[in-house]
């Protein structure tokens, strides 16, 4: 008796909680409202980038905040792109010499000091940019010295704006007076070559690489960042060395840091350690970079031997400035991106994605928007068996389609709150902040705010989707790579007849 009373009593409370008063609707909006002014709160407190210039033309640039770690790095606006095809991999070639030693610091002192800083030391070339960088923790970061040997720092510790003095003149070691030892060129060769082994057993890179190829056949973009085996068999010290002569100038570099360091302390000893970086060319200003011309055409691979197709399509896209890439990122994001291990399975909010599913078109697909100076590829990337491929170019063209003639309201709010989300989770650490500062001083000239990408993309509706689209992929060429077991994909003609539709 006295269990069941109690039992009766519990189910009344519930009950009684259940008819309670609801929050009423202003506190949910007020509720919402704080959300969304934390939101905006939050990209207006986000620390300002100090950016100096150096007499030689070097930009310095930074982010000061109180995170524990700290990355400062060198970015250079050279790559692949500046190559010829004699000497296509050299900066590829460099990379991998960087951190075998300088003049001043010979093979085994030179990684004696990183680990003594406890650092991670990491560098990586592009089509047009090379980047070396150090992250450590703010406070194990050594102490710098002056000249004659005197401590920057005296007492015990250091002051923090000065953790970052041997971290810099490291760096300037690195970008000026790499050693090319004969003996270490021989040995990175063969690291190379094999690497290139490897990069040719990765399917989805061996079609980027054919992409470009295509699209940019006859131009600087269509060779590989690595370079070819010959080349890589071939290069000389002498090559490497005027590799460096050539591009390592101080116009085109930005030495950009985020965590804890002071802006005033990182010009003071980047005047003291990069002064020396040359800023004259033989044609008295930077070289301007000829354009690049996209050609509408196809290259195919077929193996049958393989077990799975890779292919990409893509149309001519903006340059990094354009106003343009922000619809088309948001156009991306209402595509979206699938792959067989996600959750969600049909009920995915990409319209694709859901096909996928539903008719087994393909393992996963992903878009993407490349940008250089002056222009791009925006497309995308699917693997799918070879009985899928024409079904899911069907669907994937027909996403292009419905892209310039039909997006809806609804789909762009949803691609433009998947966008600041990953716009806003990108930049969590110091190494992206950095790397974010350096690649946006060397694209456009200054550091972007959040807050302003922020407004860009609120100003993105589905009339600009339409427009942008249509201008960008309505009726015209693209450049196709295929790779594997593709005998179904279509011929070329077929492909670009999807690319318009019959309208009356």
């Amino acid at each position: 008796m006295a269990a069941s009373s109690v039992c009766r009593a519990g189910c009344a409370a519930g009950r009684a909680l259940l008819r309670g008063p609801r929050p009423s609707a202003a506190l949910l909006s007020l509720t919402r409202n704080r959300g969304a002014a934390t939101y905006a709160q939050t990209l207006q407190n986000i620390p300002e980038t100090q950016i100096t210039t150096l007499e030689n033309g070097l930009r310095v640039a930074s982010e000061e905040s109180n995170q524990p770690t700290c990355t400062v790095g060198v970015w250079i606006g050279v790559g692949s792109r500046h190559e010829n095809e004699k000497n296509n991999g050299a900066g590829y070639f460099l990379e991998h010499l960087a951190f075998k030693g300088t003049k001043k610091r010979p093979g085994a002192a030179f990684e004696k000091e990183v680990e003594s800083m406890g650092a991670h030391l990491n560098a990586y070339t592009s089509r047009e940019q090379t980047a070396y960088y150090i992250k450590a923790l703010s406070k194990d970061m050594p102490k710098g010295r002056m000249a004659g040997g005197q401590s920057l720092i005296g007492g015990e510790g250091w002051s923090k704006p000065m953790k970052c003095v041997a971290v810099v003149e490291l760096l300037a070691d690195i970008v000026q007076n790499c050693a090319l030892e004969d003996s270490q060129i021989e040995k990175e060769r063969g690291v190379i070559l094999q690497e290139l082994k490897e990069i040719d057993s990765n399917m989805t890179d061996v079609t980027f690489d054919y992409l470009h190829a295509t699209a940019y056949q006859g131009t600087p973009l269509a060779h590989t960042v690595e370079g070819t085996t010959e080349n890589v068999k071939h290069l000389t010290r002498a090559d490497l060395a005027s590799y460096v002569d050539t591009h390592f100038k101080a116009p085109r570099m930005v030495l950009a840091a985020a965590g804890g360091i002071s802006h005033k302390e990182l010009v003071d000893v980047a005047k003291q350690h990069f002064s020396g970086v040359p800023f004259t060319y033989k044609e008295d200003a930077v070289p301007a970079l000829p354009r690049c011309r996209f050609t509408g055409s196809e290259i195919r691979a077929r193996d049958d031997a393989l077990p799975v197709a890779h292919i990409a399509v893509a149309v001519e896209g903006p340059g990094w400035a354009d106003p343009d890439n922000v619809v088309l990122n948001v156009a991306n994001a209402i595509v979206g991106r699938y792959d067989r291990t996600f959750g969600g399975g049909k009920n995915q909010s990409s319209r694709l994605a859901t096909l996928a599913v539903q008719h087994n078109l393909c393992h996963s697909f992903q878009t993407f928007n490349t940008s250089y100076s002056d222009t791009g590829l925006f497309g995308f990337h699917f693997v799918s068996d070879p009985l899928s491929i024409d079904d899911m170019m069907f669907c994937a063209q027909g996403e292009w389609m419905r892209l310039c003639t039909s997006t809806t309201e609804s789909e762009v709010k949803r691609a433009k709150n998947y966008l600041r989300n990953a716009m806003v989770a990108q930049l969590d650490g110091t190494t992206p902040v950095c790397e974010n500062i350096g690649s946006h001083l060397l694209n456009y000239g200054r550091r972007i705010p959040l807050e302003e990408w922020d407004s860009r993309i609120a100003a993105v509706d589905a009339r600009m989707v339409r427009e942008v689209c249509s201008k960008y992929i309505y009726d015209k060429c693209p450049a196709v790579a295929a790779v594997g077991p593709i005998e179904q994909l279509l011929d070329y003609n077929r492909i670009r007849s999807a690319m318009y539709w019959m309208r009356f």
